[in-house]
């Protein structure tokens, strides 16, 4: 874990279950969850695209079982799952038992959709028997009616009380390998549903924003959701829900875990700068093909593509490495150092280079690989550029200037 993960409020402890080898709460890392868009009975379909969310980040993958062609194609993709899979159930207890007879290393249950406090209980006590954990799974959207009327319609007590009946229907038969989800599609509700149930609860939470919609809309809300909870330190579980390829929801779970500090970086983190008037190239263009030409490389490290070389190494020092772009020169540091100035042409194709040759030999080594004369030229350019009054901070510059015109003209605001 990084600094950033410190500076937020520290997690709340919950119990720990397991999903397959992947531990929940007790203070183990935020996990990333998906869900695939197949039939699942199509098993090299599904297999193909739990594979794909695992490259991608998933630490877990849902897949829908709704009828019987799907608990078996389960039985099948289980054993050669790369990721735990949790077996998702909608309205038949019954596809519950057949998926919990195929192997799934979890299961969702919606207590507004599975009503019957006999099918509810059976379905928990043959959990218990394999030992395997159930998420109480519930959503604003199909709420029990009689909680709608209780409570005036999917407020957050309503959403936590749904929980709390599931929850003391699996505590009569002993089970309590549970992990909770209190969803909306309303940022606001998801927000204050989820602290109403980390107060009730010392069960594991899994946050997610349902409904989203497609990004970008859906990733700015389903961040705004989840990452509220995670820097209060709510949160043990997180999933997306976007209308677009599941991988882009393990990709933005993984994302904002390594943003927040919460988990170690896997791959890269390209920062760039918005790009101004004192920028030098087409800031957007170089940072969107240094990102094309880094991603596949999948290089754990932070990358910084800045507009201008007055503020860039300085401004983005914390970076493993980076370019910033000069008069037809890019200048490439290494921790805020700068060990090479290029021609402009070759700025993303020295970057690449230089990120490949860090990961391998590390910092030190490429700092004492560093061009002579590299930084004197670098220092000469920035020079240039702020005697050509780009930085906009000049400001003795321009008082210097309003000096001389006010003498010039022999006025001395008087009147």
């Amino acid at each position: 874990m990084d600094l950033g993960s410190e500076l937020l409020t520290p997690r709340r402890m919950t119990r720990q279950i397991h999903v397959g080898d992947v531990a929940v709460g007790g203070g183990a890392p935020v996990s990333v969850q998906s869900m695939t868009t197949t039939q699942t009975a199509d098993v090299e379909g599904t297999l193909a695209q739990i594979y794909a969310l695992a490259a991608a980040g998933a630490d877990i993958v849902r897949c829908t079982c709704n009828e019987e062609a799907a608990a078996e194609g389960l039985a099948q993709i289980v054993p050669r799952s790369p990721v735990p899979i949790i077996a998702d159930i909608h309205f038949h207890h019954e596809m519950a038992l057949a998926a919990l007879e195929a192997g799934v290393q979890g299961l969702r249950l919606n207590p507004g959709n599975l009503r019957k406090e006999a099918e509810i209980k059976q379905v928990a006590g043959e959990a218990l028997d394999r030992g395997v954990p159930i998420r109480i799974g519930v959503n604003a959207g199909s709420l029990h009616p009689d909680l709608y009327k209780r409570f005036g319609g999917a407020t957050p007590e309503a959403l936590v009380e749904s929980a709390r009946m599931e929850l003391a229907y699996f505590e009569e038969v002993g089970f309590t390998d549970v992990k909770i989800s209190v969803k909306a599609s309303s940022v606001a509700l998801m927000i204050a549903a989820y602290r109403l149930a980390a107060e009730t609860f010392d069960h594991p939470l899994h946050l997610g924003v349902t409904e989203a919609g497609p990004p970008p809309a859906g990733l700015v809300k389903g961040t705004a959701g989840i990452a509220t909870l995670l820097a209060e330190g709510i949160g043990d579980t997180i999933r997306y829900s976007l209308t677009a390829d599941p991988v882009e929801e393990a990709k933005a779970g993984r994302q904002l875990l390594e943003a927040l500090g919460l988990r170690e970086r896997k791959g890269l983190d390209l920062i760039a700068c918005p790009s101004c008037g004192r920028a030098q190239v087409d800031v957007i263009a170089v940072a969107k093909a240094a990102q094309e030409a880094l991603e596949d490389r999948n290089l754990p490290i932070q990358v910084a593509v800045m507009g201008c070389v007055v503020n860039g190494p300085g401004e983005a020092r914390s970076a493993d490495i980076g370019i910033a772009a000069g008069k037809k020169k890019g200048h490439l540091f290494i921790r805020g150092q700068i060990v090479r100035v290029v021609p402009e042409e070759d700025m993303v194709g020295a970057l690449v280079a230089e990120a490949e040759k860090l990961v391998a030999e590390g910092v030190e080594a490429r700092l004492a690989a560093a061009d002579a004369g590299a930084e004197a030229e670098a220092e000469a350019d920035r020079l240039a550029l702020l005697g050509e009054a780009v930085d906009p901070n000049a400001t003795q510059v321009r008082i210097e200037r309003i000096r001389r015109t006010v003498e010039a003209t022999g006025t001395d605001g008087g009147g």
